[in-house]
């Protein structure tokens, strides 16, 4: 597919990210990921070693003829394909990713379903697309009747979960689950990649990405599921810091938080991984607004801190010789 806002590109890329702790113990082994994650017989699941362990499924498309979600109320019909995939990151959490890329128009009427298949992940509306309005109305949410990519995301992290041979369900530590619904638009020419980014309510986190003209779909869907997995990460982290007993005389239940961190999330702290070079600019952005960098550096110091206060402390409560 040519590159966003390139003369036979797309105009407008729109997605939504769920990400979860895998429901097990214990984070599972690559030849269990590809298992989970083997969600097509004829394509292999990809496993990527460096810098971490990194496996993602290969694309599932789900046909759509709908209504698209607008801020104005307008109907506007599109048809097509909707791309979808999931990962697990060092065999621990879980991403399922939704996306569809969107022509700026398409034949006034209905053409056969011929037409749309050899335009994978590509939705095409049904007359000229009004793209302020779609983009508004699809973060904004969708109504009744109208295309929703996030149950597209869930069902694939529901597929996944019900693999009940090789989960045992007993995950090390409760999390909440996040969101993260996004738009990518082309910038002006000559602009890096931008970022507005909102917290919502009920997990919900909202992107509003400006990319190079040229920007391939899926490298914006993939800057999108790291800043997810990272807001995950800092908000699992900062939950379970908040309201910590410190100071109390039942170090169990201290340690009883403490520990998981460690154990489970903290070494998957990793930016910009595996993101577009030319995507890094809006990770930067959103460190100089809100700072996520150095707020994991703090809280992933608090935890080591406390551990350290911890082991002392016990080892002061000993008896001496």
């Amino acid at each position: 597919m040519a590159g966003l806002g390139t003369p036979d590109g797309p105009v407008l890329v729109c997605g939504e990210v769920r990400t979860c702790l895998l429901p097990t113990r214990a984070a599972v082994d690559e030849r269990t990921a590809v298992r989970l994650l083997r969600l097509r017989a004829d394509e292999r699941v990809r496993v990527s070693r460096h810098p971490n362990r990194y496996a993602v499924s290969p694309d599932v498309l789900t046909g759509v003829d709908c209504r698209l979600p607008t801020a104005t109320g307008a109907r506007v019909r599109a048809v097509g394909t909707v791309t979808g995939r999931a990962a697990l990151v060092e065999g621990r959490v879980l991403q399922s990713t939704a996306y569809f890329s969107l022509f700026g128009g398409g034949p006034d009427r209905r053409r056969p379903w011929g037409y749309y298949l050899v335009r994978p992940g590509t939705l095409v509306p049904v007359g000229r697309l009004p793209e302020k309005s779609v983009t508004e109305g699809f973060l904004t949410g969708n109504q009744q009747g109208e295309l929703d990519v996030g149950s597209i995301a869930e069902s694939l992290l529901a597929r996944i979960s019900r693999q009940h041979q090789v989960l045992d369900y007993d995950t090390p530590l409760t999390t909440v689950d996040t969101s993260l619904r996004w738009t990518a638009a082309p910038a002006a020419d000559g602009e890096e990649a931008s970022l507005q980014f909102t917290k919502a309510e009920d997990g919900l986190r909202i992107v509003q990405l400006r990319v190079p003209r040229g920007t391939e779909p899926a490298a914006a869907a993939g800057l999108c599921e790291d800043l997810a997995l990272h807001d995950w990460l800092l908000t699992t982290v900062a939950d379970k810091l908040d309201g910590l007993p410190v100071g109390s005389d039942d170090d169990r239940a201290v340690l009883k938080v403490l520990r998981p961190l460690v154990h489970h999330l903290l070494h998957l702290w990793m930016p910009l991984a595996r993101v577009d070079r030319t995507l890094h600019t809006a990770w930067e952005e959103l460190e100089r607004t809100s700072g996520y960098g150095r707020q994991w550096t703090a809280l992933a110091q608090r935890v080591r801190d406390q551990l350290v206060l911890q082991n002392l402390t016990r080892r002061e409560a000993l008896p001496t010789a």
